[in-house]
């Protein structure tokens, strides 16, 4: 099950918003609100990306994504 309350708290941590990771991950910010509102799945390749702008521990990830 997907942890948005701790994947937002790491966005406002890092001092970004919904519409900087939603140009990170080269996706229309509605699109990230329908992933947060688990409308759909993060690809891989998103979660990568998100690990790295975040600087997200693979601990921390699997606690996010995967917990």
């Amino acid at each position: 099950m997907f942890n948005k309350n701790k994947l937002k708290a790491k966005i406002i941590e890092k001092g970004l918003t919904m519409e900087n990771l939603a140009n990170i991950l080269g996706i229309n910010v509605a699109t990230l609100y329908r992933k947060f509102a688990m409308e759909s799945d993060f690809t891989r390749n998103e979660i990568a990306m998100i690990k790295d702008c975040l600087n997200i521990s693979v601990e921390e990830l699997n606690e996010i994504f995967f917990a």
